[in-house]
């Protein structure tokens, strides 16, 4: 096989409407509605994640183009600043250099962007670049990610679902269902007595075998999920995830020793890097590590994170990513199952997570999936969505 070197790389933000940042919804969404968050103690923005500047970042996407035409892509969230990273930065690491040196274009970015990066939005920049050089390198190889990985370790992906209506999730086929979190420490006892009576009620809707979780979106402090996970535990709750703001390595430590026996404690969806995952790792955090691949660092390091926990018997359940998350769990052992994001604005049907930004989105049927063998991530960007090149380059 030829050699292809990188001829150009490519940043785009997407208008209103192109999807890809689930947190921009417009109207009722059940992912906007007065769910518990860091912010949720100030009168005027407990009511929407929006009204605390959420979804003001946006969508980038990253095209890369090979010396023969070929182009990969990948998505995050990051925006017009993401977009001005990879355009006036990143972009002197990848052009002219082999598709193939994905290794050292990760090691370049990062290191080039410490001084200004390390975590956050460049992250979520450095984790596009990644996932668009993974979808270029299938694409040119005619083989799907999951096979560049070292192929599937399991036939079929199996699902929970996120969303507000467990209850319809099981109807659907799906494993379990986690729920957000509505009411947070500055609601008190009143809250607290809401959020468990919340769970009963959806225990009693779907029994004992199917599986409840919370959401709580770093917004609980560790003396209230103590409690919390206190009297949750009469209602089978499988897992509290996330309460803690990402940074209190040692809150987490100290909370996974005080749960219910059999209780499980998860987060990183807002962690990343090895460095961050080694923290939660070695200080005994969580039981589930949820990276997400579009935040992490990419596919790259999302192998590494992974090494890493399965060395320590931690599992790894990448939170919601659709597609980008989906090729890399089908080859892991220690990654048994998937999450979906219910993306109805009612939770109560299976939809795209992107659309309509990316056709070709596969989904599950009755909580399972089989990944085509489509090369690369086997989407394609929409064309009647709209792309607007952010930083022009001579």
């Amino acid at each position: 096989m030829t050699e292809r070197r990188i001829a150009q790389v490519r940043a785009y933000t997407v208008g209103a409407g192109g999807g890809a940042d689930y947190h921009d919804q417009q109207g009722y969404h059940w992912i906007d509605d007065h769910i518990a968050t860091p912010m949720s103690r100030y009168p005027g923005y407990e009511q929407s994640r929006r009204s605390f500047g959420l979804n003001v970042l946006g969508t980038l996407v990253v095209q890369i183009e090979a010396d023969d035409g070929t182009v990969g892509f990948g998505v995050t969230t990051a925006g017009e600043p993401g977009a001005w990273i990879v355009e006036r930065h990143l972009a002197r690491f990848l052009e002219g250099a082999p598709v193939t040196a994905i290794e050292k274009i990760w090691d370049q970015m990062f290191r080039s962007t410490l001084f200004y990066g390390r975590k956050g939005l460049v992250l979520n920049v450095i984790s596009a670049v990644d996932l668009a050089l993974y979808d270029l390198l299938g694409r040119l190889r005619q083989e799907p990610v999951y096979a560049l990985l070292g192929g599937a370790v399991r036939d079929e992906l199996t699902f929970y679902a996120t969303g507000a209506r467990p209850d319809l999730a099981q109807q659907l086929g799906f494993i379990g269902g986690k729920m957000p979190l509505h009411h947070g420490p500055h609601e008190g006892e009143a809250g607290l007595r809401a959020n468990v009576a919340e769970l009963a009620a959806m225990r009693e809707k779907v029994g004992d075998d199917f599986w409840l979780m919370w959401d709580c979106w770093m917004s609980l402090e560790r003396e209230y999920a103590v409690r919390l996970a206190g009297a949750a535990n009469a209602y089978g709750l499988k897992w509290l995830e996330e309460p803690l703001i990402p940074d209190d390595y040692w809150g987490y430590r100290d909370l996974r020793r005080q749960l219910p026996p059999g209780m499980l404690l998860t987060t990183g969806e807002h962690e990343s890097t090895r460095y961050g995952f080694r923290m939660l790792l070695e200080m005994g955090c969580a039981d589930i590590l949820q990276p997400d691949v579009g935040w992490c660092g990419g596919i790259t390091e999302l192998i590494r994170i992974s090494a890493l926990a399965d060395a320590y018997g931690a599992l790894v359940v990448p939170h919601g990513s659709s597609v980008y998350s989906y090729h890399f769990v089908i080859t892991r052992t220690n990654s048994p199952f998937s999450e979906f994001l219910m993306m109805a604005p009612e939770a109560d049907e299976v939809v795209p997570m992107f659309q309509p930004l990316l056709l070709g989105e596969p989904v599950p049927v009755d909580g399972r999936l089989r990944l085509p063998d489509t090369p690369g991530f086997g989407v394609e960007l929409n064309p009647e969505v709209p792309l607007v090149r952010a930083v022009a380059r001579s």
